[in-house]
């Protein structure tokens, strides 16, 4: 397979997909788009790359079936290049459907948008310290720490 370019398709559509997270109007068509059109497309990328791999249908740079209960296993799956094309295109869909949440409650709450971006772009590049950063953010709209970190 090529792993070049699927690993470069995915990125490139998630950036897309990220911008417009962004800087486009939050309606309800737009939401529902990078919804299924993105996180969703992401998720299919991953899941018809992922199985093909693991079972072997495929060569991946692996040898033999991928040990994740040890960190030398996980190492050598993530060193192949089928592994780190199908982690990063994990990576790619997780953290939009973070950052979807995160955009979503944010303005649910009245976070302007230029309070968001930055740790959108956060949430894009280093994932859970971008959620926790949200968190934060989100726990000076609240009297009560429950209604600060419980997700809705």
């Amino acid at each position: 397979m090529n792993w070049d370019l699927i690993f470069t398709i995915p990125n490139n559509y998630a950036l897309l997909m990220w911008l417009i997270l962004a800087f486009a109007p939050r309606t309800k068509a737009i939401l529902t788009g990078l919804f299924y059109g993105g996180i969703g497309l992401l998720a299919c990328t991953y899941a018809l790359t992922i199985i093909p791999l693991m079972t072997g249908i495929v060569d991946g740079g692996t040898a033999g079936v991928p040990d994740f209960s040890s960190l030398a296993g996980v190492q050598q799956l993530l060193a192949s290049p089928g592994g780190a094309t199908v982690g990063w295109i994990h990576y790619l869909a997780f953290d939009l459907f973070v950052g979807l949440w995160v955009a979503r409650n944010a303005d649910k709450y009245g976070f302007a948008r230029w309070i968001q971006i930055p740790i959108l772009a956060f949430v894009l590049m280093l994932g859970p310290l971008g959620l926790v950063l949200y968190l934060l953010l989100r726990f000076t709209r609240h009297n009560k720490v429950a209604d600060a970190v419980i997700p809705e």
